[in-house]
């Protein structure tokens, strides 16, 4: 076994066994892996968990450097078989406590691995029996084992319900305490698992032995409980009954995407045509509710029913020049012209310039018109800012970041919440690199930065006004604003707290 991975110096673990003030060093010799001939899994299991304890590398990389070597070893002779030496580890792994589950995990993994590569292990029958009566052990509670270790101790040993037969015929002709039924005892078993809401080993336990008792109700359980993935593994065991109810399930419940994935992976298009459609319109709406207008119209994908569902979309949100947009682009007739009904609508739903005062919007685009800009900037006692950038669409970068964190929605939840109206944001994740820039977007960008100021004026009205019993309400708008910023120096200061003993401590050793 190879100890460098592990991350240990030297080609053996240095054990210090305590015993009345003396020290007695010992090894664990590397043939004891190289070669299992003579080697008991009870040792071999202790050698495991040496390894692992002394180990200095992090928890997750041992274990997979251990499943790695322990997939090599059962290569290395285990008698009297891979298998059953496998079988008999998982007998004995409840009494190493905490580690069992852990390594039950690891065993049957690098078995499992192993099983791929080698052509037959020689002792399968001999292992199988002995796998069956361990999990007649646990299934019985004389051997505690983890629930999911008894489904992979079916599935690796491959487990069926005539093998579970034979053996508790065996065991009845010697006087044991077994059940007359196996069928009804698994059933009750797996019954258990139900009534304490483990659905996903329930269904396991169902699938594996081919149980179809349970039914509809069972399903609509699991939806309930919002145990989907079992849920979906039940269907799918069950057939398309079943796999369709699901699918009506889902549909009903808005959970499109499942219920169209569904609908692809098992070739159901036929029998729910619509279902694709809904999913499409369900994502091209949460798309528009983001303003992630380009990448809507790009999921369309030029379908004329879907881009006309998001014209819809663009009215809906008083974002009417995209309106426009959509329909010169893609020849659509029968919409009523955006400029017609723009005025209208925006007075009604959201704030605009003309309510805040803001007359004139000077665009600066060249040299002497910014000096001028900055004139007039340094000469007011209030300023409203705001930055626009165009919206970064690739995976994995780093998102728009939003300074207020109000459930409503940022600048315009706080309007709302102040103002007493929000703000039209669907054109936020437009092109502001284009130039010229579009009206709308010049009185977009400059309703954000007047409405800061209207927010600040209105703040400290309220503060000036409150008397003594108002003082919450004060201390309530400066930390809404705020808090956010003081708890990050405050983490960075804890930080450095941290840091320090530290940097003390490594002083010390040097």
């Amino acid at each position: 076994m190879c100890l460098f991975e592990m991350g240990f110096e030297e080609k053996a673990i240095k054990l210090q066994v305590k015993e009345e003030k003396a020290c007695e060093t010992k090894r664990i010799c590397l043939h004891a892996f190289t070669d299992l001939t003579y080697v008991a899994p009870i040792v071999f299991l202790y050698l495991l968990k040496e390894c692992y304890v002394h180990g200095n590398l992090k928890a997750t990389k041992r274990f997979r450097a251990l499943q790695l070597q322990v997939h090599q070893v059962l290569c290395n002779s285990p008698q009297p078989g891979p298998a059953t030496f496998v079988a008999y580890c998982l007998y004995i792994l409840p009494i190493f406590g905490s580690y069992c589950e852990g390594f039950s995990h690891l065993i049957v993994s690098a078995f499992h691995r192993f099983l791929k590569t080698a052509a037959t292990t020689g002792d399968s029958l001999e292992a199988k029996i002995i796998a069956v009566r361990l999990f007649l052990d646990i299934v019985e509670g004389s051997i505690d084992h983890d629930e999911r270790i008894a489904v992979k101790i079916l599935e690796v040993f491959d487990i069926k319900l005539t093998d579970i037969e034979k053996v508790a015929s065996q065991s009845k002709a010697k006087n044991d305490r077994r059940f007359h039924s196996v069928k009804a005892f698994l059933e009750q078993y797996i019954f258990g698992f139900i009534e304490s809401e483990s659905y996903m080993t329930a269904v396991n336990l169902l699938e594996h032995f081919s149980i179809r008792q349970s039914g509809e109700s069972f399903l609509v359980k699991m939806i309930e409980k919002k145990q989907f993935r079992a849920a979906e593994k039940w269907a799918t065991f069950m057939g398309k009954p079943m796999l369709s109810m699901l699918i009506r399930e889902y549909v009903g419940r808005n959970k499109l995407k499942s219920a169209y994935l569904i609908v692809k992976k098992n070739n159901l298009q036929q029998e729910f045509p619509d279902v694709h459609h809904k999913y499409k319109e369900s994502a091209l709406k949460k798309l528009a509710e983001k303003a992630c207008w380009d990448v809507a119209e790009a999921k369309a994908n030029g379908d004329r029913q879907l881009v006309e569902y998001l014209v819809y979309l663009a009215m809906e949100a008083g974002y009417l020049e995209k309106v426009d947009e959509l329909c010169n682009r893609y020849c659509l007739e029968g919409f009523p012209k955006a400029q017609e009904h723009e005025a209208n609508f925006l007075q009604h739903c959201f704030l605009n310039l003309n309510e805040l005062g803001v007359e004139d919007i000077i665009w600066v685009d060249e040299l002497n018109g910014l000096g001028k800009a900055t004139c007039h900037i340094e000469g007011s006692k209030v300023v409203g800012l705001d930055c626009e950038w165009k919206p970064n669409y690739v995976k994995g970068s780093k998102p728009n970041k939003n300074m207020f964190k109000d459930p409503r929605g940022g600048l315009s939840g706080l309007a709302e919440k102040i103002l007493g109206a929000s703000l039209n944001k669907t054109r936020r994740n437009s092109n502001w690199e284009q130039r010229p820039l579009s009206q709308n977007q010049l009185e977009y960008a400059a309703l954000d930065a007047a409405v800061l100021i209207q927010i600040f004026y209105r703040v400290c009205d309220h503060s000036h006004t409150a008397d003594a019993l108002d003082e919450h309400n004060k201390i309530e708008w400066k930390s809404y604003i705020v808090s956010h910023m003081d708890n990050l120096r405050k983490s960075r200061k804890e930080s450095r707290l941290r840091k320090e003993p530290e940097l003390e401590v490594k002083d010390n050793e040097a």
